[in-house]
């Protein structure tokens, strides 16, 4: 096969912990070719969405790729097109999905379905799922997250279109701070945000859950927040341990699993503290590579699997 990946700046992919460099091994370790771009060089001419696509010699070691051809290629002549462009889902990041819509209709197979990635949020999507999140509020308004708080004395805020713990926060109801934060994340009830009941199952860690197409890996990697922080992404300093999925953990997976399948996302990276969950990744889930080297598990391996079979 021919896959291509539409990431970030190679330079910036990290080699030992980015779950795109651990597809890409994987799939040349299976045989296939491996290409390269970015969302930026999308276009559209003729109807036709083309790229400058980078043609990657993959390796194992910390200098991981090398380019070896760059040329302008239609979409719809790979047989999948891996968008594992980082948040935050802005409008150049919808754009994106746009064009890679219109490559779909061309009849390229994009993962995940770029549809998908414009309507499902990654904080609202768990909104489909009630019965197991936590008390959670919606809104731009900074006197009813007050109520909320009010109600609930312990709470966690944060924007719906960051990643990796950014603008996070827990609130409690003596924080000198809290009408600075609400006004701040709320952009003074211009932009909504969501607040949630704080979990304090937090100190055991916040874990990944992967689904590939519809099927759940066998492993969760629980993101431990370090002294005094309250989150866990690794991003924010957290530190990674796989473990087994709990029954909790499993529930909420299976259930999740043929939802994802159904709208075409083919990975997803469920979030769960305690028994609740709190987001479903759909942009570019990680974890692969903690998950390989604590436990064998070769994530990487069945993700590109998982494409073959499709």
């Amino acid at each position: 096969m021919k896959l291509l990946f539409v990431v970030d700046p190679l330079p910036g992919l990290k080699a030992y912990k980015d779950s795109s460099v651990a597809m890409m091994r994987a799939a040349v370790a299976r045989g296939h070719a491996v290409f390269a771009t970015e969302a930026r060089r999308l276009q559209v001419e003729d109807g036709v969405t083309h790229a400058a696509c980078d043609a990657l010699d993959v390796r194992n070691d910390d200098d991981w790729y090398r380019i070896t051809e760059t040329a302008a290629n239609a979409l719809m002549d790979f047989d999948a097109v891996v968008m594992r462009t980082d948040p935050p889902v802005d409008t150049d990041y919808l754009l994106a999905t746009q064009l890679l819509g219109i490559a779909e209709s061309n009849g390229a197979r994009v993962l995940n379905r770029p549809a998908c990635l414009r309507d499902f949020n990654e904080k609202l999507a768990i909104l489909n799922f009630p019965q197991f999140i936590a008390p959670t509020l919606v809104s731009a308004d900074a006197t009813t997250v007050g109520h909320f708080l009010d109600r609930h004395h312990d709470i966690i805020v944060k924007p719906l279109t960051e990643m990796g713990g950014s603008g996070i926060f827990r609130l409690t109801l003596n924080d000198p701070n809290r009408n600075a934060i609400l006004e701040t994340l709320t952009r003074n009830g211009r932009r909504a945000i969501m607040a949630q009941h704080y979990l304090p199952e937090i100190r055991e860690g916040d874990k990944r859950i992967l689904l590939i197409d519809g099927e759940v890996v066998p492993w969760a990697l629980a993101r431990i927040p370090k002294a005094g922080e309250t989150r866990g992404n690794l991003a924010a300093g957290g530190t990674a341990r796989a473990q087994p999925l709990s029954a909790r953990d499993r529930e909420i997976a299976e259930t999740i699993a043929p939802w994802a399948k159904q709208h075409g996302i083919f990975l997803t990276g469920l979030d769960v503290i305690g028994d609740c969950l709190t987001e479903i990744n759909v942009t570019s889930p990680t974890g692969f590579q903690e998950i390989a080297a604590q436990t064998g598990h070769d994530v990487g391996a069945q993700f590109i699997a998982a494409i073959e079979r499709a």
